[in-house]
């Protein structure tokens, strides 16, 4: 008798490949603990990010459907970062997690 492959998926894996970012969760936490926040004022917070990096990590937190971007069409033009309601759930999952660490 010849067994079927059967592919597995582990969901924790993806889990852990947007999370292992090196400021993947810092960006989460920070977004969530103000809300709403704009880039400079993240970048502030988050002392050593450079801005590519910052760039980079909320890109990829975005097309994760883990953060909004909202740009506002004004006379100076802005933007606000916002977690989703999936970013929300992981912000509040990881709040132990720091805790812990501290």
């Amino acid at each position: 008798m010849r067994k079927e492959s059967i592919a597995l998926f582990c969901p924790l894996q993806g889990v852990i490949e947007i999370v292992s970012k090196k400021w993947s969760l810092l960006v989460i936490n920070e977004i969530g603990n103000h809300k709403s926040i704009r880039f400079n004022e993240l970048r502030r917070e988050l002392r050593g990010v450079t801005a590519k990096s910052l760039t980079t990590t909320l890109n990829e937190l975005q097309s994760n459907r883990l953060i909004h971007r909202k740009d506002f069409d004004e006379k100076l033009p802005r933007t606000e970062y916002s977690l989703t309601d999936e970013g929300a759930r992981l912000y509040h999952l990881i709040i132990p997690l720091l805790q812990w660490a501290a």
